[in-house]
């Protein structure tokens, strides 16, 4: 099944309603690049969704394999270079921080599932950008 997300932009600042059809968030952009500062800018709610797969991975890892950990923190940051050819070269780093009496063994293997979990690897992964397209107005719908 495909995902599905519908935004909404209003006319202040940058602000858009992201919504999956249950649940509903607002992006925008900083003051200084003339957003109202309401919500994550894109490129924040892209780590934002890295880090939430991490440490995702990491709770459904330590279930399955019943290992008791507390809270599970992770730190990402993102440097974006831009390449000669105008495309961009981004470097993400993580930390990540488990609670618990845990093993050395234990967290290291944990972090490393954490490092290959499903949005890292979609997002390493070949993506392909089709055409948008448009979408009908709500006169063209009567």
């Amino acid at each position: 099944m495909a995902t599905e997300i519908k935004i909404k932009n209003i006319p202040t600042g940058y602000q858009s309603i992201i919504s999956n059809g249950t649940h509903s968030i607002v992006g925008d952009e900083p003051i200084k690049v003339k957003g109202t500062d309401l919500g994550m800018s894109p490129t924040e709610l892209v780590l934002a969704g890295i880090s939430m797969c991490k440490v995702a991975t990491i709770r459904n890892v330590a279930r399955r394999k019943n290992i008791e950990i507390g809270d599970v923190d992770a730190e990402l940051s993102q440097t974006v270079r831009k390449n000669a050819d105008g495309t961009f070269r981004t470097e993400v780093n993580s930390a990540i921080k488990i609670e618990g009496d845990i093993t050395e063994e234990q967290r290291e293997m944990l972090i490393k599932e954490a490092d290959n979990c499903y949005v890292t690897r979609l997002v390493r992964g070949d993506w392909q950008f089709n055409e948008s397209s448009t979408l009908a107005t709500k006169e063209e719908l009567v």
